[in-house]
């Protein structure tokens, strides 16, 4: 599953990608006028890894990522314009639109709700665009089975959500619905958050432009709405661990935005992790909300899931308490769950199978 950052030139966004991935692209690449995506694999910060990892002293410890894609500013004075951005953002499965919230000498004062509106238009049009396409050719066609006649009476009420400003995904589609538009990459029609990208006074008193405005807006269309201040801490991650810790403490910073972006990235698209405890490693695994422990296990080696007998499963929480699986086992605490078992996140499994 790929996660697309999205933004106009100079939001930051970059910055945001290099944060998430740990890599150092170059944050002013795209403003040179290079056009190609970029990928990388975001770590899900979890501190129940630190914890298990004291338990058990692995050689290994391994997050749960999700891959991003910084896709190029939406621009129409670069190489492919608009139609560019488009046709990159329609290849992922979710959108993150970091928003300018910093004055920039070369922009100057931010403009928030403008942007954010800005780009929501644009990516209205563009669904809208597809609808008026699709339409045409089936109403051009030799002929218009019963199908078709569904499917373009799901044209007319998705045309006229996007005419009204709503988002696809504001429209709860059944299965049915989705069936007949699995092929379109409608871009509203995908997850998406808003990531407010604040200088580091803006980020520590949670003030910005617009706020009410725009958190509304959010919750009209069902968007989380994230604060960070993407600079200060890339200043951050060049401390120390307990430096960091320290600089946090004084800013009276609880939680860094990287953090919160990952783990809204992680509500959003609906996951969660399972984890796997051993002194060889401990491992969060990505799954989905609502699968099964056989589903987990072919997460892990698809041996597993073909060979599964049974997940020995405890809760973090309850083997956090205990303070070892041996004394969580002693109190009851672990369990055995059969292939339906439906995963919670931040269960500790180890699978038993036979191939």
């Amino acid at each position: 599953m790929d996660v697309g950052l999205i933004g106009l030139p100079f939001s930051g966004k970059t910055t945001v990608f290099n944060l998430l991935t740990n890599l150092k692209a170059e944050t002013n690449a795209f403003g040179a006028g290079k056009t190609e995506s970029r990928r990388g694999l975001a770590p899900i910060p979890d501190p129940r890894l630190d914890r298990l990892a004291q338990m058990y002293h692995p050689r290994k410890k391994t997050s749960a990522t999700i891959a991003v894609v910084d896709v190029p500013g939406l621009s129409r004075s670069e190489n492919g314009g608009p139609n560019r951005f488009l046709n990159d953002v329609r290849m992922v499965d979710a959108l993150v639109h970091v928003v300018r919230g910093f004055p920039s000498d070369l922009l100057g004062a931010p403009h928030l709700l403008e942007d954010i509106q800005d780009m929501e238009l644009e990516l209205g049009l563009s669904d809208l665009d597809l609808l008026e396409k699709r339409r045409t050719r089936i109403t051009t066609g030799k002929k218009i089975t019963p199908e078709l006649r569904q499917e373009l009476s799901l044209i007319e009420r998705l045309t006229d959500a996007l005419e009204h400003d709503q988002r696809l995904e504001q429209m709860d589609l059944p299965e049915e619905d989705l069936r007949l538009i699995r092929g379109y990459q409608f871009l509203t029609l995908k997850p998406a958050i808003w990531v407010i990208n604040l200088d580091d006074h803006a980020f520590q008193s949670g003030q910005y432009d617009d706020r009410e405005t725009i958190e509304n807006l959010a919750g009209e269309k069902g968007i989380p709405v994230v604060l960070m201040a993407a600079a200060m801490e890339q200043e951050m991650e060049e401390l120390s661990a307990q430096d960091r810790a320290m600089f946090m403490q004084d800013l009276g910073i609880k939680e860094s935005g990287l953090t919160r972006v990952a783990q809204a990235i992680y509500r959003k698209l609906g996951l969660i992790s399972f984890l796997t405890a051993g002194e060889d490693e401990v491992r969060a695994w990505t799954i989905r909300q609502g699968d099964t422990a056989k589903t987990a296990a072919g997460k892990i080696h698809s041996d597993i899931e073909r060979g599964f007998i049974r997940a020995e499963v405890v809760a973090f929480h309850d083997l956090d308490q205990a303070g070892s699986m041996v004394q969580a086992k002693e109190a009851g605490l672990v369990r055995l769950e059969g292939k339906d078992y439906i995963m919670h996140d931040g269960d500790v499994v180890n699978f038993r199978f036979n191939v």
